[in-house]
């Protein structure tokens, strides 16, 4: 068979449908079977029909405790001419469960009977197998229990052994190899022992790789690291190939020059594809060697999770002959414009949350390194390769990770970031388990914008109007005049430069950040620390084109603080609990209100109920904050302001 090899970027469409073909033709499937135990069957896939061997019950017996009788001895019963029966002779104690005595075929229940003497006496007749269980009326003896290509349920497993089966054909599990690879790459034990020195990695790409593939049925094999050698990988591959019906190679899959995944599948066997026009995920590579699936997952870590789900996943359905859950889809009101690239389809995390009649859909990070935006995310959107993306407000479909349960019962917080949504959110979940909070991080006025709109329950802010000097409530005068809204205060919190540790640039204000060698992160425009900083410069006279980095920006104060940690900047505004988390230095400025805004509508929902009582009346919670640093709870819970 001459290889085939497609250079080319495919669409997603075609490259599913290419992969699914070329494994139709080349594997059997279903995959063959294996006789296991009924009782070690859940989540196992049957193999063939499922019979019962004999009927459940298998006797009559007593649906009630009373007395077994003949239903023909009671006919001419009344309330004023009872049927007296003698006790064992005509009538039979017994017990619910119990077998009916032979040729007895009624049971009435010790409450409907007058025992006097011996006797019992009944006031009204009862017919044939009255509170009898008769036999086989839950399963009757030969009745399909369950068919073939079903996934066995806790019910079922009860229902087979009542029936008298004990084991059953099941599909054997497909087995999945996951070889990682990368002279870089160390096991996550290590760690126990040392910290990683750059430019090691921890791997974990394969416990989740791992997780997920055991999720939908299949059997998982890690084998060992395998380091960027040609002769290693094709090797491993080999050695993997005996043991596994598909083997994934984690990471080598794009177009550097220790990627070997392509070059090593091409000359063991055939490669069907070499790369897909999706975001993220694009260097995928899928092939066959020996008639079985080699294929290459990127190793970005969400382009591993995408790539698994979009490709892996529906060949291990084939294998088992089952569809695997497939994500419940809702339409939801994008809060803010997404762009995307020509050409591609991109898959892009979001938040979800139901704010009124509406749902309410917020994008996340996009990078291809981002696990934690899989951590986070609700669900995710798709927009087609033919697209430029979607504007504000735009209706469109989310496919969720999360029950829809789950979305109903969030809370929408868009708005400032602050380090102790984190704490508010554990605390959510600690005490009332079925509240979840998503706070999307979009600045002050962008969550004042979302409150006015109707696509927020709640908008964390901290914006100082210099006119005043008040914080929050002039700018909910001017740009919510008309709704009705309660401002309730979270904390006070130290706003200041975050440096590093020791302070090495030796930053004393802001006539620093004009230096020639310091470079300056900032917050992103809307926010109240971007508002703070202008305010400044604006009093001192200071052009923010003087200062280097003022237009790079970022959206949470922890992520300026890693951007100073890790040498990307010099020194960012930030809050003092960002600071302490990264071991950083802290110039303090000055103190601010940081409040929570919500909409009078929204205060008698249970979820928002739920908030409120954590922030007024959870000591343990305000003592995890001041734990944070750099915050005053004097005032939480108070209410600000309302109209």
């Amino acid at each position: 068979m001459g290889k085939k090899v497609f250079h080319e970027l495919i669409s997603l469409d075609e490259a599913r449908q290419r992969l699914l073909n070329f494994f139709k033709e080349r594997v059997s499937i279903p995959i063959d079977a294996e006789v296991i135990s009924v009782k070690s069957a859940l989540g196992r896939v049957t193999a063939e029909p499922v019979f019962a061997k004999f009927s459940s019950p298998y006797f009559h017996s007593a649906a009630m405790d009373g007395y077994a009788v003949r239903a023909r001895d009671t006919f001419t019963a009344t309330e004023r001419e009872p049927v007296r029966l003698k006790i064992g002779v005509d009538a039979h104690w017994i017990e619910t469960g119990d077998p009916l005595p032979e040729d007895f075929d009624a049971v009435i229940p010790v409450e409907d009977v007058n025992i006097k003497n011996g006797y019992i006496e009944i006031y009204a007749s009862v017919p044939p197998y009255n509170d009898v269980r008769p036999i086989g009326e839950d399963i009757v003896a030969t009745e399909l229990i369950i068919p073939e290509s079903h996934v066995v349920r806790a019910a079922d497993i009860g229902a087979m052994l009542a029936s008298g089966i004990t084991e059953i054909k099941v599909r054997r599990k497909p087995v999945i190899g996951i070889i990682p690879t990368g002279s870089e790459l160390i096991d996550a034990e290590t760690i126990k022992e040392r910290m990683p020195n750059p430019p090691e990695l921890i791997e974990y790409n394969s416990a989740v790789l791992s997780s997920l593939v055991t999720e939908v049925g299949a059997e998982a094999k890690i084998y060992s690291v395998v380091p960027d050698e040609e002769d290693k990988i094709k090797n491993a591959i080999l050695h993997a190939l005996n043991e596994c019906d598909i083997v994934l190679l984690n990471a080598g899959s794009g177009y550097g020059k220790e990627d070997f995944t392509y070059k090593v599948i091409n000359e063991l066997g055939e490669v069907i594809i070499n790369g897909v026009a999706i975001k993220p995920g694009k260097p995928f590579i899928a092939g066959f060697i020996r008639e079985k699936a080699v294929l290459g997952i990127p190793g970005y870590p969400v382009s591993a999770f995408l790539c698994l789900d979009i490709f892996v996943k529906p060949l291990i359905e084939l294998y088992l002959g089952v569809s695997t859950k497939k994500e419940e889809v809702l339409k939801a009101i994008l809060s803010r414009q997404i762009s995307s690239s020509i050409g591609v389809d991109e898959f892009v995390r979001v938040k979800v949350g139901r704010v009124g009649d509406k749902y309410i859909v917020t994008p996340m990070g996009r990078g291809a390194g981002l696990l934690m935006s899989v951590v986070r995310a609700d669900g995710y959107i798709v927009v087609p390769r033919g697209s430029e993306g979607f504007s504000q407000g735009s209706e469109i479909p989310v496919y969720l990770w999360r029950s829809k349960e789950e979305i109903d019962n969030t809370v929408v917080c868009i708005g400032s970031h602050d380090n102790t949504l984190d704490v508010l959110y554990n605390f959510l979940r600690k005490r009332f388990p079925q509240v979840t909070l998503s706070s999307a991080h979009v600045g002050s006025m962008g969550g004042l914008i979302a409150i006015k709109k109707g696509e927020a329950h709640i908008a964390g802010t901290h914006l100082l109007d210099e006119a005043t000097g008040e914080y929050n409530v002039p700018f909910i005068k001017r740009l919510l005049p008309e709704k009705k809204v309660v401002l309730i205060n979270l904390v006070y919190r130290i706003q200041g430069f975050i440096v590093k540790k020791g302070n090495p640039k030796n930053i004393k204000g802001f006539e620093d950040l004009t230096r020639d060698d310091v470079v300056f992160i900032n917050r992103q425009a809307g926010s109240g620390t971007r508002l703070l900083l202008d305010k400044h410069l604006k009093e001192l006279g200071i052009s923010p084109d003087a200062i280097k980095g003022y237009d790079r920006d970022e959206y949470t104060h922890m992520a300026v603080a890693s951007a100073v940690l890790t040498g990307r900047a010099d020194v960012g505004l930030g809050i003092l609990s960002a600071a302490e988390a990264l071991g950083l230095d802290f110039i303090p400025i000055t103190e601010e209100r940081y409040d929570v805004l919500i909409p009078q509508d929204f205060l008698e929902l249970p979820i928002i109920q739920a908030v409120l009582k954590v922030i007024k009346e959870d000591e343990e919670f305000k003592k995890a904050v001041n734990f944070l640093g750099g915050y005053d709870t004097r005032d939480m819970g108070k209410i600000m302001y309302s109209n």
